[in-house]
C-alpha cells in the first residue's frame, strides 16, 4: 500500500529521489515505534528519535541488515550509497552520511514498489 496511486518505476528514479522518500519512510517507522512502546511527551518522543535516524545510527542499521539484503536491494543500497549530495555532514563521517544515504535509499525503494512486508522486516531486524 502507498499513499499516491500513481504508477511509478523507482528503478528511473535517481538515488538521491529515492533516499527523499526513504529518509521519510525510515522516520515514519522509528516514531510510530517510539509512541506504540510508550505514551510520553512530545520532547521526549524527538529526542528518541534522534537516536535513531542520525547517520551514525542509520550505518549501524545498515551493519545489521546488510548480510539479509537481496541483490536488487543492495545494488539499490550501492546506488544510494555512491550518489553524489553536493556537501558534507556536520555530525558524522563522510562515510556514514553516504550509508545513511544508502539505507534511505533503499526503504524509498522498497516503498515505492509497495514491498511494506519487507520493509517492516528489515526493520525488525534493525530494531532488534
Amino acid at each position: 500500500m502507498r499513499f499516491i496511486d500513481k504508477e511509478i518505476n523507482p528503478k528511473q528514479l535517481s538515488p538521491l529521489n529515492l533516499a527523499f522518500v526513504g529518509d521519510c519512510v525510515y522516520e515514519m517507522l522509528v516514531r510510530e515505534t517510539l509512541v506504540c512502546d510508550a505514551n510520553r511527551p512530545v520532547n521526549d518522543l524527538h529526542r528518541e528519535s534522534v537516536k535513531f535516524v542520525s547517520a551514525k545510527a542509520q550505518t549501524e542499521a545498515f551493519n545489521k541488515i546488510k548480510d539479509c539484503l537481496t541483490e536488487e536491494e543492495t545494488a539499490q543500497f550501492k546506488r544510494g550509497r555512491n550518489a553524489k549530495v553536493g556537501h558534507s555532514p556536520k555530525s558524522a563521517t563522510d562515510a556514514e552520511y553516504h550509508t545513511a544515504t544508502g539505507v534511505e535509499a533503499l526503504f524509498g525503494f522498497l516503498y515505492l514498489n509497495g514491498n511494506l512486508e519487507r520493509i517492516k522486516e528489515l526493520f525488525s531486524i534493525i530494531n532488534e
